[in-house]
């Protein structure tokens, strides 16, 4: 697509593969060389309903100061997508779904219900968060198939990643990188990037070979 552009901490790049689409994500050269340093970040993954998996690619860019925010009850909120707690991110994507970050000022408990719709995930990105008694630390991610009765506990400096959505009327299939809801699609995708039938990105000659497994 030709698209160069610098993800800074808190913003949300969101890149659509559609059809199909070649991508290299790198270190900025001033960077590189510089010494050992930390940086977070998440990469999720959200599959295309069957009508749009064949759509134009795309790329997507959202700076933080987009993101809608608010602080209610000792939590800070920011919905980085979707609909969820009262607020609406610029990014929607193409399915319902959501995705918030939330920093507990002080220990607390809040409920899920009517702030979220459909399935939903919880990554703790520091601290800890009770569940029916169970202690869940850092590192870790809870999976509940429902939001209705989804209530929580935030120990103080704790920060969660919550996403999710209403899942698809049809689950698609998973070949390494690839997504789609056809078997002839996807061994069709293997065999061109074995062949290197892919274009290259501008700059960047590597190759990944497609996994024997």
């Amino acid at each position: 697509m030709g698209t160069d552009k610098f993800i800074y901490s808190g913003d949300v790049g969101f890149m659509t593969s559609g059809k199909g689409v070649t991508h290299t994500g790198r270190t900025p050269e001033e960077n590189r060389n510089q010494g050992e340093f930390t940086m977070y970040g998440y990469q999720i993954w959200v599959a295309l309903p069957h009508s749009l998996e064949d759509m134009d690619a795309q790329f997507d860019f959202y700076a933080k100061d987009t993101l809608p925010t608010k602080t209610q009850e000792g939590l800070q909120i920011k919905t980085v997508a979707g609909n969820a707690f009262g607020l609406q991110s610029p990014f929607q994507g193409f399915s319902p779904l959501f995705m918030v970050d939330i920093f507990a000022e002080k220990s607390t408990t809040f409920d899920l219900k009517s702030q979220i719709k459909g399935e939903v995930a919880f990554v703790i990105v520091r601290g800890e968060i009770t569940v029916k008694d169970e202690v869940v630390s850092a590192g870790q991610m809870l999976i509940s198939k429902t939001n209705e009765q989804c209530e929580i506990c935030l120990e103080k400096n704790t920060q969660i990643l919550l996403f999710g959505g209403e899942p698809l009327e049809k689950e698609p299939l998973l070949m390494w990188n690839f997504v789609s809801h056809s078997k002839e699609k996807l061994i069709q995708a293997k065999e061109d990037w074995q062949n290197n039938q892919f274009p290259k990105v501008v700059g960047d000659t590597s190759y990944i070979e497609f996994p024997e497994r």
